[in-house]
């Protein structure tokens, strides 16, 4: 593979390879908390506070439903999440951190910072991603860097 993705399929390799090992890192600090990635992801979606539907996570978060169901029941089980009816539309359900969550997702998030320290503080590159995720489907949520 070229250091300088030139072609789709070298720019595909190069973003495949890159998340595999940043998801390799990463797991090691997170199955030390008890989580797995996927799970991590999910806490970092609602650490906003803004509660999200299990849709919008399920779609921005590229896990199937039945997936994010199993993985949303196990953080509600360790009172990380909690489910609440959407007030706007009965038929939804938001999930939302626990307080215990949110001191858990900060405590945690400062072990993953540590562990990626001299990685994700490269702003450049991070727009860059960002940017790139934007141009690919516009019609998603924005990403949020950092």
């Amino acid at each position: 593979m070229a250091d300088d993705p030139t072609t789709p399929v070298d720019l595909m390799r190069a973003l495949t390879r890159a998340e595999r090992l940043l998801a390799r890192r990463v797991g090691v600090v997170l199955t030390a908390e008890g989580l797995t990635v996927e799970a991590w992801r999910v806490l970092c979606r609602l650490a906003d506070g803004q509660g999200h539907p299990m849709s919008e996570v399920s779609t921005e978060e590229s896990l199937p439903p039945g997936t994010l169901t199993k993985i949303v029941d196990q953080l509600v089980d360790q009172n990380l999440v909690h489910r609440r009816i959407d007030p706007f539309d009965r038929r939804r359900i938001r999930a939302y951190l626990t307080p215990r969550g949110r001191r858990e997702h900060e405590r945690i998030d400062a072990l993953v910072r540590a562990e990626l320290a001299g990685i994700i503080d490269d702003a450049t590159l991070t727009g860059q991603l960002v940017d790139l995720v934007a141009r690919l489907d516009p019609r998603r949520l924005p990403v949020r860097a950092g």
